[in-house]
């Protein structure tokens, strides 16, 4: 048997790790390799025990061999099992002019079905070869085993009462980002407002598209009026109701009364029209870990800046910040724009967009130290719902999002105005702008990307107007034939009695039923009819001014005295009035500040 054979077979996972990568991974775990013959390197058995231990890896399922060149002999770790025999002598080798050019070493030899079976093949093992350190993984996205139950234990996770669920792979997506400014942590104190519960200072509502082709980041400015619903928030095992509060600022959904997470995320779907999937909320220390963890993430400055405050003093140009100037620059008020909240979201969206490039980037996936590095610092600075609740949940999430371009990645912020009700000379809130802010929700509610609006545009025009001409074209019912059951799904009270009584009296439609509230709200209204029904639905939808996005085909024909069914939506005002429009504008509003995630700009 050759030593080949000896060897534990390879899964389809493995990943190998070059002396390159040893130096970097021996960093990242604070160990020294050892240099040898020629330009190998080797850990010693202490650095072994020690990435076993954080592996929680079984001694016995750890192989030291003795590569080419290195001399001496393998031994498993202290407190393992006894050494391994040594294998026996080595077949012949090959003949000249058959092995590698150059004197190299041969590569990893051909996978065998010797040596182990499909127990062998389940178990976690790591080897140390020839120099070279071979992490075995048996996962992929966020961690390999070598951590994987290591960072689960630094998540931290809050059951927020049913405020949200768990994202699906067939649908959209939308996840809370809070930023919290809590002052825990080393070195936070010094922030000032040290025994702060912390408020939901920086908030973005991350909505990724149906297909995954593109996501749209809206920033929540901290000091917009809104009102905060009624919270029931777990508090010592027990759930509390905490009250809403009419026209409070937007960060106090956070932290105030003992709210939680979930009331953030409650308050956003009120606000938004949106349901919030899950949240992640980060301090102050994932500002600074994650940019050091990347080797710094790239800035520009369009003037020179000393902030006293946030203690920001950069010069005019290119920067590299991370830790202390990183969270500096994304926490300053007083260095850009007319220095108010709305600028610093423009700053944070800046930092953020060249953070998610420099994560992205060929340097920081193919570096180990990094890797490793990243993965401690999110997940030590992370705290999720039970939906993300670890690793394997955001593993799932990741692989929702790997394929996605950063040039269809647009941050936005909402549209506001200052509050009317202040001062001139002391504004310090803001209200939201409606002629801005309903239409680009509409956008986002129906999917529609910021990145893609005129390519979609044309394309949901033509699917509209085939639409309009298969559904609206073609023969009318008389008035006395339309067979109706009017519901109320979300217009003002007593609009299907309305409209029940305009349709008999106005327009002749006898055979028309009251039916009350509809089981479920709809936003917009709604006529369901069946194939053979086409007649009717086109001499009601007539009448009532629905457009085609408002009717729904039913697959299976009705009986002769079968009504349709005419839910009013929130869209209803009165009877006859246009309904059904196309619910998302295929056009983003005018004068919406963005920034596109794949392009870097300067700070001004």
């Amino acid at each position: 048997m050759s030593t080949a054979e000896q060897q534990p077979p390879a899964t389809p996972s493995d990943a190998l790790l070059g002396p390159a990568d040893i130096r970097e991974l021996a960093e990242v775990l604070g160990v020294r390799p050892t240099k040898q013959k020629g330009q190998n390197f080797v850990i010693d058995a202490n650095t072994v025990r020690r990435i076993v231990r954080t592996a929680e890896v079984r001694p016995d399922d750890v192989v030291v061999e003795v590569g080419p060149g290195l001399g001496g002999g393998g031994r498993a770790p202290r407190g393992g099992p006894p050494p391994r025999a040594p294998p026996p002598p080595p077949v012949p080798g090959p003949r000249r002019g058959v092995g590698p050019p150059g004197g190299r070493r041969s590569g990893r030899p051909r996978r065998t079905d010797g040596g182990g079976g499909a127990a062998a093949r389940r178990r976690k093992r790591l080897a140390v070869t020839g120099g070279t350190l071979a992490f075995l993984l048996v996962g992929g996205g966020l961690g390999s085993y070598l951590y994987y139950q290591h960072l689960n234990g630094n998540l931290k996770v809050i059951d927020t009462g049913g405020a949200g669920g768990s994202f699906k792979k067939d649908q959209p997506i939308n996840i809370l980002v809070i930023g919290t400014d809590k002052r825990s942590g080393a070195g936070n104190q010094g922030y000032g407002d040290a025994d702060s519960v912390g408020h939901a200072d920086t908030t973005i509502l991350f909505h990724v598209s149906k297909d995954r082709s593109n996501a749209t980041a809206v920033s929540i400015p901290r000091d917009l009026i809104t009102d905060i619903p009624v919270c029931p928030t777990k508090i010592n095992g027990s759930v509390k109701q905490i009250p809403g509060t009419k026209g409070s600022r937007f960060n106090n959904s956070l932290g105030q009364e003992g709210r939680d997470p979930g009331c953030t995320m409650r308050t956003v779907k009120q606000l938004t029209g949106l349901d919030v999937d899950n949240f992640m909320m980060v301090d102050f220390n994932a500002v600074k870990e994650l940019s050091t963890a990347v080797g710094g993430v790239p800035v520009c400055l369009a003037k020179d800046v000393n902030d006293r405050d946030s203690k920001l003093n950069l010069k005019a140009g290119e920067h590299r910040l991370q830790g202390e100037q990183a969270l500096a620059f994304v926490r300053t008020r007083h260095a850009f724009g007319n220095e108010s909240d709305l600028d610093r979201i423009k700053t944070q969206q800046q930092f953020l967009s060249s953070m998610m490039r420099e994560m992205k980037s060929k340097e920081t996936l193919t570096s180990p130290k990094k890797f490793f590095s990243l993965a401690e610092a999110a997940t030590n600075s992370l705290t999720v719902d039970q939906g993300l609740g670890s690793i394997g949940k955001l593993t799932d999430l990741a692989g929702e999002l790997k394929d996605m371009n950063l040039k269809n990645v647009t941050f936005t912020t909402l549209p506001v105005l200052d509050n009317p009700n202040e001062p001139s000379n002391r504004k310090a809130t803001v209200v939201i702008n409606s002629a801005q802010a309903d239409p680009l929700l509409k956008m986002i509610r129906g999917d529609v990307s910021l990145t893609e609006v005129e390519k979609k545009e044309h394309a949901a025009k033509e699917a509209a107007d085939a639409k309009q001409d298969a559904l609206l074209q073609g023969n009318r019912a008389p008035a006395g034939d339309v067979r109706v059951d009017v519901y109320n799904g979300g217009g003002p009270p007593g609009s299907a009695s309305t409209t029940l009584t305009w349709l008999q009296n106005s327009k002749g439609v006898y055979k028309a039923s009251n039916h009350g509230n509809a089981s479920a709200r709809l936003t917009t209204t709604q006529l369901e009819f069946a194939p053979n029904q086409g007649d009717m639905a086109r001499a009601l939808a007539d009448m009532m001014g629905l457009s085609a996005a408002a009717m729904k085909v039913g697959t299976v024909d009705a009986g002769p005295k079968t009504p349709m069914k005419l839910t009013l939506g929130s869209d209803f005002k009165e009877p006859g009035a246009p309904l059904g429009a196309p619910e998302a504008p295929q056009q983003a509003p005018e004068g919406v500040q963005r920034v596109e995630a794949d392009k870097a700009v300067c700070a001004k």
